[in-house]
């Protein structure tokens, strides 16, 4: 029996007045300006019994390699920033222990980098700077 479960990406230090947004489709979803603190992004996924995981907000690559998009600036919908990038936060890599707490209702939280080494948002794969964790 398949499950909805929620996952909730945090990126930790966004760049203040930068626009960001999960990626729904093809499109910009419930688009955000970041502010001084924290940002926070709930994402509903299915995982079904097999494994798998799906949604609107979830992309695939390959037959394993399973991912959500959060879209920066332009891509965001600020068409007056010259910023245009999307961060792939892999969700494949779950271990199967925290996805049994997310389908007794845990929220499975990680934390992200909001910045590159140059200070600008963190785009391309993401790596997380605070491993999943069943919260909630």
């Amino acid at each position: 029996m398949s499950a909805e479960i929620r996952l909730r990406l945090t990126i930790d230090d966004p760049v203040p007045g930068v626009r960001y947004s999960l990626q729904q489709d093809d499109m910009p979803f419930a688009p955000v300006t970041a502010g001084d603190g924290p940002l926070g992004f709930d994402v509903p996924i299915t995982l079904h019994d097999d494994g798998r995981m799906t949604g609107p907000f979830v992309r695939r690559e390959g037959k394993v390699r399973r991912f959500v998009y959060i879209r920066i600036g332009q891509s965001a919908g600020d068409h007056d920033t010259p910023l245009n990038r999307r961060a792939k936060i892999d969700i494949h890599d779950i271990p199967a222990a925290l996805l049994d707490q997310g389908r007794g209702g845990a929220v499975l939280e990680v934390g992200l980098p909001g910045r590159g080494k140059d200070g600008t948002p963190a785009c391309a794969t993401v790596r997380p700077v605070r491993a999943w964790r069943a919260v909630g």
